[in-house]
């Protein structure tokens, strides 16, 4: 699967494509929870996922990964709604709150204030008293409040001598219109005044890494660190200042720290607030979480220890599922995985995800001219590539034609289809591109994961097609292709995005200059204040209009083009009880709290 994550509070997408779509005879396919008979406590769950882990922050744009939101969901420690925080989500993406770390109230509409309020007496994994300097520091880092350095849309560099301090794979909208938090005097609380309304207000979650972890990595202590945030001001970047060295270690460490290419030594990176706590971490292999001993709610599993291997290719997970290595899997979907799955006689567990192949094109290098850009899409096989890859395992899937929406959207997709004009791109045009290149044979690199075969199939259908109009296409495929977003070392990119399935974040993630998920270096100022008008648009009617307006502005760009909604799939052998079948980012173990093993 190889996906990225759109931020919480991100974009709204539909889910709805039937299970029965992705089944096969002589394969049990649920809808919903499988009783498995009856259950025991204790014990070990094993699950397989495609893709490792590689950092205990998920919320930097290099760590933005499925697999490690995963961990940071069941351990609490990201910004994204999860077990340790204030909110998560149900089933059918609505929002839950979490009562057993706290509650989040709207105390006034005018202006826009909200109050969170911790329960008394949490603590930490390692003991440490969770309270409100856990949450302004969380407010620190997602807002951007001490920030005085400005971007440079086409490299990513400051150029103003100031400073960014946090490198968010998200984007501060939102936030970053709050006022200097308002703390309670028994240290439980935190106040956020806005200047503006804000869409997405109900889904900030003020909860992400512990205070005092970040007080140590800069060398102070909790109480200097947060003195050094009350009394700093906030930035101004036509005044920009030398950096506050404490924050900038803290920020630092936050920005690459929790990187890890083996089990950290370091315990402060395990530090946990959800049910869950990570206590070994083979690279390339597994990681294994047991229950947090000093988590107090009602989400504690009732087995000792959930080890999620990584194994990148399905017919390996299939095999460890059939020979009872692991209880349950998440592959990547294939025609060949349902049959190795019927063959096992396996209950599969079956939908839409919210998740989307693209090609993105650089705004740089060859693709700076706009005729270039045009004439490349125009030789994209589409229509091939959706019937080879997503066909035989869903015949009812189409070329999807929105960055945006899905076709499980309705109307709402439709509408954008029609105003943006993606689906004049579904089958080649070999000749309309040797027009627009005019004799050009221009070079393009094109980036994806080299160990996904579904992403290789794309790479080699665009390689063929597109050097019939002249392009050079060269090979810039890797294993690590995640490390190399945003790097300027390719031209194009094919990966997929995956959404959490509640908000609208990802508009000034992906489609805003310096978005921290804008990894191509689109810049247009249109798109820039359509997306900064998102983020305070409460009528929905017009905040489905700006979408629109959006995905019509990217499809004038020739920004890219979406392939196709990726189907989802989880399976299991009948040894685990609670298996449920979940579309958005956290994927398998979005329920995992919840699971037993089947006696």
């Amino acid at each position: 699967m190889s996906e990225r994550t759109w931020r919480t509070r991100a974009l709204t997408v539909g889910a709805g494509v039937a299970a029965a779509a992705l089944a096969l005879a002589g394969c049990t396919t649920s809808g919903g929870t499988d009783d498995g008979g009856s259950s025991s406590e204790g014990g070990t769950i094993t699950i397989a996922t495609t893709n490792a882990f590689t950092s205990f922050n998920s919320d930097t744009p290099d760590a933005n990964l499925d697999t490690n939101g995963m961990v940071g969901y069941l351990t609490g420690v990201a910004s994204d709604l999860g077990l340790g925080g204030f909110q998560r989500l149900d089933a059918d993406f609505s929002i839950l709150p979490n009562e057993d770390i706290g509650t989040y109230e709207k105390v006034s509409d005018d202006p826009l204030t909200v109050r969170y309020t911790l329960k008394e007496g949490l603590t930490w994994s390692d003991g440490e008293p969770i309270t409100a300097d856990d949450m302004l520091v969380d407010w620190a880092i997602n807002s951007g409040y001490y920030d005085d350095g400005v971007v440079d849309a086409a490299t990513g560099d400051v150029t103003n001598g100031g400073t960014v301090y946090f490198t968010l794979a998200g984007s501060t909208a939102g936030l970053d219109t709050t006022a200097f938090p308002e703390i309670s005097d028994d240290n439980l609380s935190m106040t956020l005044t806005y200047s503006e309304p804000y869409v997405d207000w109900e889904l900030v979650n003020p909860i992400n890494k512990p205070a005092h972890v970040l007080a140590e990595k800069a060398g102070v202590s909790t109480e200097e660190f947060i003195e050094t945030l009350k009394s700093m001001p906030e930035g101004n970047v036509d005044a920009p200042v030398a950096p506050n060295p404490v924050l900038k270690a803290a920020a630092d460490f936050w920005n690459t720290g929790y990187d890890v290419t083996a089990m950290p030594t370091d315990e402060s990176l395990l530090v946990s607030s959800g049910p869950f706590i990570v206590t070994d971490f083979v690279p390339e292999s597994s990681i294994t979480l047991e229950k947090n001993p000093e988590y107090k709610g009602d989400k504690s599993p009732a087995y000792d220890q959930l080890i999620i291997r990584f194994i990148g290719d399905a017919n390996a997970q299939v095999t460890a599922l059939q020979n009872g290595e692991v209880n349950a899997i998440q592959p990547q979907p294939s025609a060949d995985t349902l049959t190795a799955l019927e063959n096992a006689n396996a209950t599969v567990h079956a939908g839409d995800q919210l998740s989307y192949d693209h090609l993105d094109l650089n705004f740089t290098g060859p693709f700076a001219d706009p005729a270039v850009r045009e004439a490349f899409l125009k030789t994209i096989p589409r229509e091939q590539i959706l019937e080879a890859i997503i066909t035989p395992v869903n015949p009812e899937a189409e070329v999807l034609n929105s960055q945006i929406f899905l076709p499980t959207d309705g109307d709402q997709y439709n509408t954008a289809v029609e105003a943006s004009g993606y689906d004049a791109f579904v089958e080649p045009d070999i000749e309309g591109a040797k027009a627009l290149l005019a004799g050009q044979t221009p070079t393009v690199r094109i980036l994806y994961n080299t160990n996904n075969p579904n992403r290789v199939d794309s790479f080699r259908a665009i390689q063929q097609s597109a050097s019939e109009a002249g392009f050079i296409i060269q090979d810039a495929g890797s294993p690590d292709w995640s490390e190399l977003l945003g790097s300027g070392s390719y031209d194009a990119s094919i990966f997929g995005w995956i959404s959490p399935g509640a908000g609208n974040a990802a508009l000034p993630q992906i489609f805003k200059t310096n978005g921290g998920g804008n990894y191509n270096y689109y810049s247009n100022a249109e798109v820039d204040a359509l997306v900064d008008e998102s983020q305070v648009t409460l009528d929905e009617d017009r905040l489905a209009e700006i979408k629109v307006e959006i995905d019509a502005a990217t499809a004038a760009d020739f920004y890219g083009l979406p392939l196709f909604q990726l189907p989802g799939l989880f399976a299991d052998n009948g040894s685990v009880s609670g298996i449920e079948y979940f579309g958005g980012q956290t994927g398998i173990v979005w329920n995992a709290q919840d699971w037993t093993l089947a006696g």
